[in-house]
């Protein structure tokens, strides 16, 4: 990225943290399934800040940020499966781990037999397939912020860049990126590490099968999304 690349910051609302999108896990923060249109044009250098939710199972932390993530590489799903296989194989699901980090891996589709893969066992199924892979790229940061259940709040100068319900935040973020990344950078929590749990972790460990009803509440999401597109503010 050139020194002069003025970034874009990408703001929207994450009601669902699990751990899944974002996955924190690994020493890599990666966006691999959901915001398809944020997937498709961020580009290297940008960042995405998700911001908590009303709904949230701790409390309203609709003015807190759950996370911010640089982006420091973007590669097609398939170069990510590629990748991960050699290099982040903890990335790739497996439903019969003890360890909650292995049932979250975002590297949940197989392009082993070439364009059409193969969706494993993971936090989303056959419904998101479309969306997720509506997203055509995987975004890699290895310079984030992962806060979780631990969400820190925003400074009054910053509010603006919340997204109030669905889609996503960008070019009204423009007056804000300087600050917004000075001002998360000056944070006293460790850079590339895990700050805080997913908030929806302890209900996936009571009930594994209540990943079923977020995918589905992802899809809708992943769909007006895409309706909405890039008419974004």
């Amino acid at each position: 990225m050139e020194k002069n690349y003025n970034p874009t910051l990408y703001s929207y609302c994450i009601p669902y943290d699990d751990g899944a999108a974002p996955n924190p896990y690994w020493g890599i923060c990666t966006l691999v399934i959901c915001k398809p249109v944020i997937r498709r044009v961020a580009q290297e250098g940008d960042w995405i800040v998700g911001t908590g939710s009303k709904k949230s199972p701790i409390n309203d932390i609709s003015n807190h940020v759950v996370y911010a993530m640089k982006i420091t590489k973007k590669m097609t799903m398939q170069k990510y499966d590629d990748t991960c296989k050699k290099n982040y194989p903890k990335k790739i699901p497996d439903w019969n781990s003890h360890d909650f980090r292995r049932w979250v891996g975002d590297c949940i589709y197989d392009f082993s037999d070439g364009s059409d893969p193969q969706i494993k066992q993971g936090v989303h199924n056959e419904g998101n397939k479309k969306r997720d892979l509506g997203g055509k790229f995987a975004l890699i940061s290895e310079h984030f912020y992962y806060f979780g259940d631990n969400p820190i709040e925003l400074p009054e100068n910053l509010t603006n860049i919340i997204q109030r319900g669905q889609g996503h935040k960008s070019k009204s973020n423009r007056p804000y990126v300087n600050d917004f990344i000075s001002w998360i950078e000056k944070q006293k929590c460790e850079l590339n590490s895990i700050n805080g749990e997913p908030q929806m972790k302890k209900k996936f460990l009571k009930d594994k099968g209540f990943f079923s009803e977020c995918s589905k509440e992802r899809n809708r999401e992943a769909e007006m999304d895409e309706k909405i597109g890039l008419k974004q503010c």
